[in-house]
């Protein structure tokens, strides 16, 4: 079996960041084998930048940096990490409030799902929180 094979990126908790999150992990992806027009290239591509959205909107200036971890695991398992320093976890908003906003974690869940994927939400050790995907890998480790 092969190395897990590990990137990692902190950015400042800026909008801006969302789409520099977004690039580096499709990059990094695409350099590990997963072609961009693939289906899975475009769950990931809305996954990250919907929980890099979430670091940077809903941490209320209580983190300044997100980080972004990606891990392929045996060429198997694809992990996906976006750690910001916020105490609140991620929760589903009224009715009233997703007019606007607040869908980011069921699309996130279900594009998950539909992968044959999971989530889970791990805190840190500075208080905050790590929100993880993973979803099977089946492109050929290079």
């Amino acid at each position: 079996m092969a190395d897990p094979q590990e990137a990692t990126v902190t950015l400042p908790s800026d909008p801006a960041s969302v789409t520099t999150a977004r690039r580096y992990v499709c990059a990094l992806l695409q350099g590990w084998g997963l072609p961009p027009d693939d289906p899975a290239a475009d769950s990931v591509r809305l996954i990250v930048s919907e929980l890099a959205t979430n670091a940077v909107l809903h941490t209320s200036g209580q983190s300044p940096t997100f980080t972004v971890e990606v891990r392929l695991e045996h060429g198997e398992q694809l992990h996906i990490g976006v750690t910001d320093s916020h105490p609140r976890w991620p929760r589903r908003l009224p009715a009233a409030v997703q007019q606007d906003n607040g869908r980011g974690m069921v699309i996130i869940r279900h594009l998950t799902v539909e992968s044959g994927g999971g989530l889970h939400v791990t805190p840190t050790e500075d208080g905050g929180k790590t929100v993880w995907i993973m979803l099977p890998w089946a492109v050929p480790v290079p």
